[in-house]
Parts: C-alpha cells; structure tokens; sequence
C-alpha cells in the first residue's frame, strides 16, 4: 500500500473543529431516535383502532349473515304455523276429523279394511 502524502495538522483548532462536527452527530442522532419513537407510537395508534374496525367489521357481516339465517327459520316456522292452523281448523269438522284419524292412525271401523296409500292423507 502507499502510504498518503497529506499531511494532517492536529492543532487546536482542528481539535474543535472534530469536537463540533462530533456534537452535531450526536444531535442528529438524538433528534432521529426521538423521531423514530414518535413514529413508532404513531404507528402504534393508528394500528390499534384499524385492527378494532376490521374486528367489529367481521362481527357486523356475521350478525347480519345470522339474521338472514334467522329471516329464513322466522319464514319457514311462519309456513309451518299457518299449515298447522288450517290443520286445526279443519279438524273442528268431525267428518274430516274422522277420515283424517283412520288415514294417519289407520283406525278403521268393524269389518272394514284400511289400505294405506302414501301421499293420500288428507291435508
């Protein structure tokens, strides 16, 4: 290797010369860690309330599914309800009552023969 041909004065002046440039780093140091840790708890804030939307968000789209879910259970027992209640109405006749009990139960009166057809109850 060569050896370098300048030469360097270490007087006073240089001295101070170092020691400022050295204080001006340490300053510039100091100022990014104070910016770094604002950055960070900024970051740190805005993280926590987007991580509670996007939580509140998935529970919304599932009660929503779930009253759906719970139109469609309220709808088919409303079908259910009024079938029975026809059911019930039509029941208060005793002729259809009668033929309704000896097709469902198979109860048949003496001497008479009870042939079970499916899909033949009366409604």
């Amino acid at each position: 290797m060569k050896k370098s041909k300048v030469l360097q004065l270490n007087n006073d002046y240089i001295q101070s010369q170092k020691s400022k440039s050295q204080q001006k780093q340490d300053e510039n140091r100091q100022k990014n860690r104070f910016m770094g840790s604002i950055l960070i708890l900024v970051v740190f804030l805005f993280v926590l309330p987007t991580y509670n939307l996007v939580q509140t968000y998935h529970t919304l789209k599932e009660k929503e599914q779930q009253l759906v879910d719970l139109q469609k259970q309220y709808d088919k027992l409303a079908a259910d309800e009024k079938i029975e209640s026809s059911l019930v109405t039509k029941l208060k006749d005793k002729d259809f009552a009668a033929k309704y009990v000896r097709a469902k139960y198979q109860f048949s009166k003496e001497g008479e023969f009870v042939y079970n057809i499916p899909g033949l109850l009366p409604k």
